[in-house]
């Protein structure tokens, strides 16, 4: 029997979650009230049933005991039973803005403020967290990307990353991109926008590659960037962070920066027991004053 329960912040993908799950032949129920643990737990261990793999959603706005969870979870491994938690999580921007877009009410805004409602929630659920199995974060995560986490974990059985990468390409002339952790100015190159065969393209053709990478400036960079990687992310697992944004930029996001971007992912991937994905935010930005030039 595999007993998964799925909690997590509203708003992060519980619900998607767990409709991904009964999809690769889980039984799931969702909100069941904390104080019933217990009994289902008892239920679905009943010898010779037919059911191998359950998941359990727990949600913060379905039972206000909330807070004994941990009790009872506590009470359940002392019993000999065995379950794995999945915790989903975003940054409090990414809710703010699915809920704003939804225009549904948080669960714990008494006063209406969707920003006191994800905070209250957060201190709530950070025991429960702190005990998880697996923590997904869906702030930068497409529903294609956390299917294929939930089956690298549950269908496939490999081994859990607890950090997701995302490797950003980004303009500096629309902003540094408010949740990056670590930020590359690479506008110390040539720029190809200058550059009448290249202009139009971006670091996606292999002409505009070409020419970045053919500058002994650009490999260096990219050298000391990977080792300095390679030093950092094993240090970044074992304090338990699980999210770890890179972010290259260049002055329109569409030349340099997605280059490097696109050379660092290829590096990187391959390197370690983390997830990444690559990002490129501005290649597909227009503005008048780049129609006009």
């Amino acid at each position: 029997m595999r007993f998964v329960i799925v909690t997590g912040m509203s708003g992060s993908g519980k619900r998607t979650a767990m409709k991904m799950l009964e999809d690769v032949g889980f039984y799931c129920v969702d909100n069941l009230p904390v104080s019933l643990i217990e009994k289902f737990a008892e239920l679905i261990s009943v010898p010779g049933g037919e059911i191998s793999k359950v998941a359990l959603g727990l949600d913060v706005r379905a039972d206000q005991a909330f807070s004994d969870t941990t009790r009872i979870l506590n009470g359940l491994k002392e019993k000999g039973y065995k379950f794995e938690i999945l915790y989903m999580e975003a940054d409090e921007k990414t809710l703010i803005k699915r809920y704003k877009e939804s225009r549904r009410v948080h669960p714990l805004s008494a006063d209406g403020m969707v920003e006191d409602g994800v905070r209250r929630e957060k201190e709530v659920l950070s025991e429960i967290r702190s005990r998880a199995d697996y923590v997904i974060d869906t702030s930068n995560l497409l529903t294609r990307e956390l299917k294929e986490e939930l089956d690298r974990i549950f269908v496939k059985n490999e081994a859990y990353n607890s950090l997701m990468i995302t490797v950003m390409s980004f303009g500096y002339k629309h902003g540094i991109p408010a949740d990056a952790d670590l930020v590359f100015d690479v506008r110390f190159l040539p720029n190809p926008f200058y550059i009448d065969e290249l202009k139009h393209k971006t670091g996606n053709d292999r002409e505009v590659q070409d020419y970045v990478m053919s500058f002994p400036e650009a490999e260096q960079f990219m050298g000391k960037l990977t080792d300095m990687l390679c030093f950092l992310i094993p240090n970044y697992v074992k304090e338990g962070k699980n999210r770890l944004v890179v972010a290259i930029g260049c002055t329109g996001g569409k030349h340099r920066s997605v280059t490097l971007a696109n050379a660092l992912y290829d590096r990187m991937r391959d390197r370690g027991q983390y997830g990444i994905k690559l990002f490129h935010r501005d290649v597909t930005t227009s503005t008048l004053q780049d129609l006009q030039r």
